[in-house]
């Protein structure tokens, strides 16, 4: 099939340090080269892939100094997609809502993997206007505020099977904490679960201009008062192996309906299990005392990092393996793709899924752990 993968040009594909989405677009297009398939992927210039790269900036655009606004780099990237549309037999986006009024004349050939949170109120009038272009969750939760749309299905994430390796002992006998400090993602709970429980953590994380006065004011205090915190900055994916890896557990103290949570797979192909809260995709992800806790307190947190000699690292590793590797992935979206080259309905239009469709009953990319 000839597929175009559509990326945001925040970060490269994939990102040097920190970054969710445009890392997943690269694991999925270099997969589906490797799959057969002829990919472009429409990216930032400094992007690294398998599939024919068109770039649409030199750099990632939070790396240039330059920038001042995204919005237009952004939109002269869609008329690139624009102009070379008929190249394609799949137009994949994952540029959130950008494009919805450019492509809508085309959307029985494109979909749309809608990559962030759901729940803010400005996004449902919006999506209650386009509701026949074809759309894919990354969670079932992630799906919950939505009004009625067409969604076409569900992929959870995938990583390369060889990009983090297997740590069955780890000698690092430290908490981690990966990702970004913000307060939707709690580390000042890691924090404390690590002080209570009398471990070691370690925080390897970005500090958004946003989130500056957060670190700040609140965080960073918390980092100096306790001695067995240590802040390592923001780390990428030849950092992540040794930092996961060696680590007694991955601590997610999320405290908002996070739509996947890439960093609790990146944990669990290292074989390091995961604490998390239960909010958002939590509870689809983990499975609870196998590869991993599922809590609803710090309390809670802290007992279970008690029990983390009750978890086999090699469990966690093949779950990871049979759940969520680019593979899978990949072939999820190629399920995908066929049906929206070949649709059920006579009058050209993709069906959706029907209303109140049980998730569980859903053939394609499975709705369920």
């Amino acid at each position: 099939m000839r597929i175009a993968q559509i990326a945001p040009l925040q970060e490269s594909c994939p990102p040097r340090q920190y970054g969710g989405t445009e890392r997943v677009v690269a694991y999925l297009a270099n997969e589906l080269v490797r799959q057969g398939h002829d990919v472009t992927l429409f990216a930032s210039g400094d992007s690294w892939t398998a599939a024919r790269l068109v770039s649409c900036v030199p750099r990632a655009l939070r790396t240039d100094p330059l920038v001042r606004d995204w919005l237009p780099y952004h939109v002269m990237m869609l008329e690139d997609v624009r102009r070379q549309a008929d190249d394609f037999d799949v137009l994949h986006f994952h540029t959130d809502m950008l494009h919805f009024p450019l492509v809508r004349s085309l959307a029985s050939r494109t979909l749309t993997t809608l990559h962030g949170r759901l729940d803010l109120p400005d996004l449902r009038p919006f999506y209650a206007t386009f509701p026949d272009m074809p759309l894919v969750s990354i969670s079932v939760e992630q799906r919950r505020p939505m009004p009625p749309v067409n969604w076409l299905g569900n992929v959870y994430h995938g990583l390369p099977e060889s990009l983090l390796s297997f740590h069955g002992v780890p000698r690092g006998g430290y908490l981690a904490f990966l990702g970004r400090i913000a307060r939707e993602k709690r580390p000042d709970r890691a924090i404390e679960i690590a002080v209570r429980s009398g471990m070691p953590l370690k925080i390897a994380a970005k500090v958004d201009r946003a989130d500056q006065a957060y670190w700040d004011n609140e965080i960073e205090p918390l980092v100096r008062r306790h001695p067995n915190v240590e802040y390592l900055g923001e780390i990428g994916d030849r950092e992540k192996p040794r930092f996961l890896g060696n680590a007694r557990a991955l601590l997610f103290p999320i405290d908002w309906p996070e739509p996947f949570g890439l960093v609790m797979i990146e944990s669990m192909a290292c074989g390091t299990p995961v604490i998390a809260f239960s909010s958002g995709s939590v509870p689809e992800v983990l499975d609870e005392g196998v590869t991993g806790f599922i809590v609803d307190s710090v309390d809670e947190a802290v007992a279970a990092v008690g029990r983390l000699g009750e978890i086999d690292r090699l469990g966690v590793r093949r779950a990871f393996s049979a759940r969520f590797s680019a593979a899978r992935m990949a072939s999820d979206y190629v399920a995908l793709y066929r049906r929206l080259c070949e649709p059920l309905s006579v009058n050209g239009h993709t069906h959706a899924e029907p209303a109140g469709h049980d998730a569980a009953d859903l053939h394609v990319a499975p709705l369920t752990p």
